[in-house]
């Protein structure tokens, strides 16, 4: 009756109805939005049984991710690899298992995979499978309360472990910033299941190395002010998102209990040799240099502008 056909408004048919709409609207809204909110309180309740929460660990609710502009995938959670210790991983997964190239893209700091919003669709359209996983307190991904339970090695394992748990074939490695530090050093382990690579405003740094002076500013703002306005940061750099898409990319972190991640990956580049991370970047310097033999695409960006591609350079 005045949805997707309106049989009443058939001249065709004998009898004509006349309808009045709006009646009990309010309760029948009412009705509906409890329906619907039971139903989404059911699954959070068997997500939390099937992955319980560390003590030592802290969980954004879901209804911080409701309806965020542009972000329509339904997550999906791991909490058995070995390196996760029982933390809840969560990622998204579109796209054929079989597809010819499977995008795995890797987030930065502060970032989460919200920062891929408008890649996936073009890539999906294209026929291939992505996965965008939310490293360790980002995103919906939970959040261990100390900034010591982050370190170079625990990421490192946790995205080899996802990668093998998945078994992702074909890889283009999509990586931005801290994904890319971390990240850029998997192929050298596993080359058979790498494709190509893509690079937006990363490095591989080894401890003995000057980081590039944007990166250095940048490392220095977040060591300095390790309490800062994370959508607030997203408008400074980013004039052309709107406001709910920088609020959005605040969305995973409600307090300073949710933000031990945002504030530990500054520690996280190599800046010593005692350093958790200093001796792989040389090993992956020399499996870059000499042993990689596939396709590249490096995209470059402003120095702030997080996620948001400016140009490309192919090489």
């Amino acid at each position: 009756a005045g949805s997707v056909v309106n049989l009443f408004a058939n001249p065709k048919l004998n009898h004509q109805t006349q309808i009045q709409g709006g009646v009990l609207s309010d309760d029948c809204a009412a009705a509906l939005q409890d329906f619907f909110q039971n139903k989404r309180d059911g699954k959070a309740l068997q997500r939390r049984a099937l992955h319980p929460l560390r003590d030592d660990a802290v969980r954004t609710p879901d209804a911080r991710f409701l309806d965020l502009p542009g972000y329509p995938w339904q997550p999906r959670y791991v909490s058995d690899l070995p390196a996760l210790s029982g933390l809840r991983m969560h990622y998204l997964d579109e796209g054929p298992k079989d597809a010819a190239l499977t995008y795995l893209c890797l987030h930065g700091n502060p970032a989460w995979s919200y920062q891929y919003r408008k890649v996936i669709p073009a890539l999906l359209q294209a026929g291939h499978r992505v996965v965008a996983p939310d490293l360790i307190g980002f995103g919906r991904s939970d959040k261990p309360k100390k900034e010591s339970a982050h370190n170079f090695s625990i990421h490192r394992r946790t995205l080899s472990d996802l990668v093998q748990r998945l078994d992702l074939r074909r890889i283009v490695l999509v990586v931005h910033e801290y994904g890319g530090l971390l990240a850029l050093t998997l192929p050298m382990t596993m080359p058979e299941r790498f494709a190509g690579l893509l690079v937006m405003k990363t490095t591989l740094r080894a401890y003995d190395t000057p980081l590039p002076g944007h990166s250095s500013a940048w490392h220095a703002m977040f060591a300095k002010h390790p309490e800062y306005d994370l959508a607030g940061l997203f408008a400074q750099g980013n004039p052309q998102l709107s406001a709910a898409e920088c609020a959005a990319y605040a969305a995973p972190f409600p307090d300073r209990g949710h933000r031990a991640a945002t504030r530990a990956f500054t520690a996280m580049v190599p800046d010593c040799l005692e350093h958790d991370g200093s001796k792989l970047p040389h090993v992956a310097f020399d499996y870059w240099h000499n042993q990689w033999r596939r396709h590249n695409m490096v995209a470059v960006s402003e120095p702030i502008a997080l996620g948001e591609v400016r140009y490309f350079r192919y090489t």
